[in-house]
């Protein structure tokens, strides 16, 4: 099946407030983030850290593209759980918050990461959450989970009903629809600036391309590719060191084929976007050098 892990009811969702009074407040490197790259949430938000240009700020770990440890988690991570919860029972996934000052995890939900990030953080960039776009990002991470990447996993399945899997690519093409018609009339998706709906909708993209095409037939990935807007954008991103230096293009494979059990379709065959001519520009100049 064309599917991306899902990752484990977040354990962890504290935030972090303005000041003192509410516990985890922001403060320069306080905070750790705890990354695998090739966890399209984790990638979210390591794309998120850069656009903010963090780096100096909020250091970043990176861990295993798959994960390590027999339970389906990371080994590193193991110690943050246990101090945050006695014997801890459910795997040590990624992505963490971690505070240095208690040893402990402030968060493991990746929507309340973002938010927190763009908010109290700071940085030297753009405005990812600007005021009174709450509910149009919320929509466009919708349209992200459930039009697209929900039903490209349904589509590719091997087995089932036809009808289903066509049903299924119907509802993923209207989706790409309504990008290829917002991108038609601006430069971002919702609008002229950068939001963090426009880092749901890459890495969705992404994971589509890399994931997904997989399990499709080469029809369907050919219907996929009449967007040419869409497309385009998503390689001008992609030209962007805060995106395209984060791909970690072999950790994405081998993190798919350790937990897929899917047949290979002809999509395979059908690259979409040169993923790897991106993340090579990027790797020729300064690295990303996680703190």
């Amino acid at each position: 099946m064309s599917a991306t892990p899902s990752t484990a009811v977040p354990s962890f969702r504290s935030r972090i407030g303005s000041d003192a009074r509410s516990g985890y407040y922001a403060a320069p490197r306080r905070y750790r983030l705890h990354l695998a790259l090739s966890c399209p949430h984790c990638l979210r938000i390591a794309v998120t850290h850069g656009l903010l240009g963090l780096g100096d700020t909020l250091p970043v770990t990176l861990l295993p593209a798959v994960p390590d440890s027999p339970g389906g988690g990371h080994r590193a991570l193991r110690p943050l759980y246990e101090a945050s919860s006695h014997q801890h029972p459910g795997p040590a996934v990624a992505p963490v918050l971690s505070d240095g000052w208690t040893g402990r995890i402030v968060s493991t939900h990746a929507p309340d990461i973002l938010r927190d990030l763009t908010r109290w953080f700071g940085g030297t960039g753009p405005d990812l959450h600007p005021r009174g776009a709450k509910e149009a990002i919320e929509g466009v991470t919708r349209l992200c989970e459930q039009g697209i990447t929900a039903t490209a996993q349904r589509a590719g399945q091997s087995g089932g009903d036809p009808a289903a899997r066509d049903t299924a690519l119907a509802t993923l093409l209207r989706a790409l629809d309504i990008l290829e018609w917002r991108l038609a009339a601006q430069e971002h998706v919702l609008g002229g600036e950068l939001t963090l709906a426009d880092v749901h909708v890459w890495v969705t993209l992404v994971q589509l391309d890399t994931v997904h095409r997989y399990h499709l037939d080469a029809a369907a990935v050919h219907r996929i590719t009449g967007h040419p807007r869409l497309w385009a954008y998503a390689r001008r991103l992609a030209a962007h060191p805060a995106f395209g230096s984060r791909l970690d293009l072999d950790g994405i494979a081998r993190r798919h084929h350790a937990h897929c059990r899917g047949s290979e379709a002809a999509g395979a065959a059908v690259q979409i976007v040169d993923w790897a001519a991106y993340a090579r520009r990027e790797a020729s100049g300064p690295a990303w050098q996680p703190g």
